[in-house]
This record gives structure tokens, C-alpha cells and sequence, in this order.
């Protein structure tokens, strides 16, 4: 993958740690778009996750990290959007599997999951793994309802 492209990141406060963190270890690598609420507050996911999926549709980025407590909620709140395709992951397997086969855009992380530096190896791994496309574009495809 192109190392010039451009994700966006956010969080709420209970990923804010981690969400600075992935962007201090990989922003020589990947060019970040942040997202994060202000510091000091108490913030609702789904805010922050429309954001970033805002972002994508409107074609200022092309991936987004999102990061919560769990994941789980920003998972939720940013598969409600069209052409959005995104994954909770948790290892590597997990990681490969959602972008070969799924061609998520948006990857999901817990903070209160989540090893640090693990979760950075998978933001890492997810923006270089390429999406297989053939049989797989037909099931994408199948998503997304009208």
C-alpha cells in the first residue's frame, strides 16, 4: 500500500491514549488526519466515529483508525454508514482476513483490549495488507443495502 496515503484517526476518551500513541509511532510512516476530541472530557463515540466516516465518503481520506474503550462501539456507530466496511480486530489473522477478503476501511481497537504496541503492529499490518478482490468484490458488493 501507498505509504502517502491518508488515514483518518479518532477516538473518544477512553482510546485517547492509544489513538496518540499509534499516531506518534507510525506518523513518519503514514500520513494521519487527527481527529481526537479535546482532552480533559468525557466524549461520545458516535460523534467522533461519524467523523471519520465522513471523512472517507468524502473522499479527504481513504481509511480510518477509530479507537474506544472496547471497539466495539465505534465498530457499531461507523457501519451504519455507506461504503463503510469496518472491523474490530484483535490479532493478526483477524487483521489480514477483514482487509483480503472484506476490504475494510475502517479499523477498530480497544483501548482497555489492547497491548500498545500490539495494536500498532495491526494499524501497521492493516494499512499494508491489499485486498484480494475476484470472488471477494461480488460478497463486498452484498453490503452495503438500499
Amino acid at each position: 500500500m501507498d505509504e502517502n496515503i491518508k488515514i483518518a484517526i479518532s477516538c473518544d476518551h477512553a482510546g485517547k491514549e492509544l489513538s496518540n500513541y499509534i499516531i506518534k509511532k507510525l506518523n513518519k510512516k503514514f500520513l494521519f488526519t487527527n481527529m481526537n476530541p479535546p482532552s480533559g472530557k468525557s466524549v461520545d463515540y458516535p460523534d467522533y466515529a461519524h467523523e471519520v466516516c465522513n471523512s472517507i465518503n468524502k473522499g479527504n481520506v481513504e481509511y480510518g483508525i477509530l479507537v474506544c474503550g472496547s471497539g466495539i462501539g465505534m465498530s457499531m456507530a461507523a457501519n451504519r454508514h455507506k461504503n463503510i466496511r469496518a472491523a474490530r480486530v484483535h490479532d493478526q489473522n483477524s487483521v489480514i482476513m477483514t482487509r483480503k477478503h472484506n476490504d475494510a476501511n475502517v479499523l477498530c481497537l480497544g483501548e482497555r483490549m489492547i497491548d500498545k504496541d500490539k495494536a500498532v503492529e495491526l494499524v501497521k499490518l492493516f494499512l499494508e495488507t491489499e485486498f484480494e478482490g475476484g470472488r471477494h468484490q461480488k460478497r463486498i458488493n452484498k453490503i452495503e443495502l438500499d
